[in-house]
């Protein structure tokens, strides 16, 4: 059975590895993983400004998500935007990230923020079948 937490430091390695596996644009450093972004990710968390969960089965960490949580002109209120989901390969298809994003759904309820926001790209099907629906088109510009 599939149980969703809050992420903890203890949670780095198996994070790490995820994380490996799932960005496209970047590679991670992981040095800067451990010194910088993932002790700052946890502190977030931990003060409210973040939700940072692990779905993990016999105590093995299989997927993660993270989204930030930031105050708003326009909605009014706080927003909880989605920036990484992942469930490791061989597990896929089989609810865990649905439950994540469902434990999401729930803490932005608690925290009355006003939506949840993904940006996507590759899984917008995932999305539309959890309520989700297209309301924006997502653009950056990098700093490198």
């Amino acid at each position: 059975m599939t149980a969703v937490r809050d992420a903890t430091p203890l949670d780095a390695d198996d994070i790490y590895r995820l994380l490996s596996g799932f960005v496209t644009s970047h590679r991670p450093d992981r040095a800067v993983f451990d010194d910088a972004t993932f002790p700052r990710v946890v502190e977030a968390a931990a003060a409210g400004g973040a939700e940072f969960l692990v779905a993990e089965e016999d105590s093995c960490v299989i997927g993660y998500l993270l989204a930030v949580r930031m105050p708003t002109l326009f909605a009014g209120g706080t927003v909880l935007e989605l920036l990484e989901l992942t469930v490791a390969e061989p597990l896929r298809g089989r609810g865990t990230g649905a439950a994540l994003i469902r434990a999401a759904q729930a803490r932005a309820r608690e925290a009355k923020d006003v939506e949840v926001t993904v940006p996507t790209r590759r899984a917008a099907g995932f999305y539309r079948a959890l309520g989700f629906h297209e309301t924006a088109v997502h653009l950056k510009w990098s700093t490198t």
